[in-house]
């Protein structure tokens, strides 16, 4: 059975954006790339909100085409466009995209039917308003989470009108040069 992770970049406090949707104080660098790119690797299926599907859409099918690429860009971009891609919106629910599955109702059967299809791992990047639907429906197996080193006071938080606990198992911690944690966690369904 697949497995939902939610791959979320967050302040200190929670928040995994600011008040209008800034990220700008996230702290990227090599380091941390190379760690993702060796997970995103073991993985084909990536899940978005349509919000952040259209981000995606926007940059990763050429990132990795220009003279000036960065590794990084290259790698990721060469996934991007092989990976299977599961988009929850209602606006974008007649779109016909190749590899690409638009979930608009019956979100939990949905995604439970695609759960059941194969063994693995399906990365639900960002997506904030997803991930609060996805939580609320119980249907997240995972939080794959960079802690960055500010307390933003506001904005978006991760976890937002959590109706019961949610227990969490923690698999690995890394910390890395430029003061990021990453905490791997499953959640203990039991």
């Amino acid at each position: 059975m697949r497995k939902i992770i939610s791959f979320m970049h967050l302040s200190l406090d929670g928040f995994v954006a600011g008040p209008n949707g800034e990220m700008n104080w996230i702290k990227v660098n090599e380091e941390i790339f190379d760690h993702v790119g060796r997970r995103i690797s073991e993985s084909d299926t990536a899940l978005y909100g349509r919000v952040t599907y259209q981000m995606m859409e926007n940059y990763w099918p050429t990132a990795g085409d220009g003279p000036d690429a960065s590794k990084h860009d290259i790698e990721h971009s060469k996934w991007y466009k092989q990976a299977h891609k599961i988009v929850l919106s209602k606006t974008m629910a007649n779109a016909d995209l190749p590899g690409t599955t638009i979930i608009s109702d019956n979100l939990a059967d949905r995604i439970n039917e695609i759960k059941q299809q194969a063994d693995g791992e399906i990365l639900l990047f960002g997506s904030p308003s997803a991930t609060h639907s996805l939580i609320q429906l119980n249907l997240i197996d995972g939080y794959w989470l960079f802690v960055n080193p500010i307390i933003l006071g506001h904005g978006i938080p991760l976890f937002a009108d959590i109706k019961d606990k949610i227990k969490l198992n923690l698999l690995a911690t890394r910390q890395f040069t430029c003061g990021v944690t990453a905490l791997d966690y499953i959640v203990d369904k039991q």
